[in-house]
């Protein structure tokens, strides 16, 4: 059985039925009649939860019905929501999506985007990601695509329009980074260098200055000052993005953006990848996962500590009070304790909300009276 630890706003009134619009301590809830959970990906307007069995359910903000089924006969192995779109991949390969820059005239139906791909040789896909208004496609031959809205050049082009068919933004591509509040993406080729493209104006994609116009694909590693290592993961909010480079066996955080109402960890904006320190995550601790919400950054460390800084106007940082937080602060867990497989442990941040989950074996020693959903 699975447990999940919520935080934030209340989207999920008919799950958290007896909790308050604004839940600002880690909660637990679980679903009884699922398999266990494997991935939650939750949006502005729309949570999914998808099980092992390969099948998801899907809850819209605020709804007063229970979380709906998928309809997708594939098996589906990844999800992904964005502020405006929602994807699904299948284990076929198979991409299906929705919103308003991806199907203008059917927003609310999953289409499945990647048979639009022109090169039919590049039509089965690997990994998905979402930005606010586009999806990314990376492809099993190593090639990046983008579907919706190029308003912020976050598909690689200079001009502004949307396309309803993938269009080819990068070969040689190993993973896509973005985030689904934000409008730019990087993308990592197979000899570890990092291109960005999108809205820079609060200096997001680390170029070392403010640019207030559409950016096409730009090399980052190029850059003199860019931090040296190995780049695991890297998360993106509205107007910043955060950074998790592994150099010598520890792994460290860089930031650069708008530190105003967000997830920086500074007190003024900055224009290129900075790094970010703490007692909280130094020394013998190694950080494990990070994720980043609109404008909060959530931390998980090989010390099962979880750390959070940011934006909390909603309680999105579980800290039981409505502060926002400057410098990183140690979240309190509920009633838990945590086993060695601490990668079983994922994390998830909305825009207002954040969720803690892992897999059956991860969680023990939990409190009973669980909210439950049947």
């Amino acid at each position: 059985m699975n447990e999940i630890l919520f935080f934030g706003k209340n989207k999920l009134p008919t799950i958290l039925k007896n909790e308050a619009d604004i839940i600002t301590k880690p909660i637990q809830f679980k679903f009884e009649n699922e398999k266990q959970i494997k991935q939650i990906s939750t949006g502005r307007f729309a949570t999914i939860f998808l099980f092992e069995n390969g099948k998801a359910i899907e809850y819209l903000k605020n709804s007063k019905q229970n979380p709906s089924k998928i309809q997708i006969e594939e098996n589906i192995q990844k999800v992904t929501v964005g502020e405006q779109n929602e994807a699904i991949l299948t284990i076929e390969g198979n991409v299906f999506a929705k919103g308003r820059d991806i199907n203008p005239k059917n927003p609310n139906e999953f289409t499945n985007i990647s048979s639009l791909i022109e090169d039919i040789n590049d039509r089965i896909i690997q990994d998905i990601v979402s930005s606010s208004y586009s999806i990314y496609l990376l492809t099993s031959n190593q090639n990046a695509y983008g579907i919706g809205s190029n308003q912020f050049g976050q598909l690689g082009f200079k001009s502004l329009f949307k396309t309803e068919k993938p269009i080819l933004i990068m070969k040689n591509v190993s993973k896509i980074f973005s985030g689904g509040d934000s409008n730019h993406a990087f993308l990592l080729n197979s000899n570890q260098e990092l291109f960005g493209c999108g809205n820079t104006e609060f200096g997001q994609l680390g170029l070392g200055e403010s640019i207030n116009e559409e950016i096409q694909i730009k090399k980052l590693t190029e850059k003199g000052n860019f931090p040296e290592g190995k780049i695991i993961d890297i998360q993106s909010g509205e107007l910043y993005s955060v950074m998790l480079i592994e150099f010598k066996a520890k792994r460290k955080l860089y930031s650069s953006g708008c530190y105003l109402n967000n997830g920086l960890c500074k007190n003024h904006d900055t224009y290129e990848f900075t790094e970010l320190k703490s007692s909280l995550f130094e020394n013998e601790d190694n950080i494990v996962k990070i994720s980043v919400g609109r404008g909060h950054t959530l931390i998980l460390t090989s010390n099962s500590k979880l750390i959070g800084f940011g934006n909390n106007d909603y309680g999105q940082l579980g800290t039981g009070d409505l502060n926002y937080q400057l410098t990183p602060i140690q979240i309190e867990l509920p009633k838990l304790r945590f086993n060695e497989n601490i990668s079983n442990y994922h994390l998830s941040c909305g825009d207002f909300t954040s969720f803690l989950y892992c897999s059956l074996s991860s969680f023990s020693n939990l409190e009973e009276d669980s909210n439950q959903l049947i």
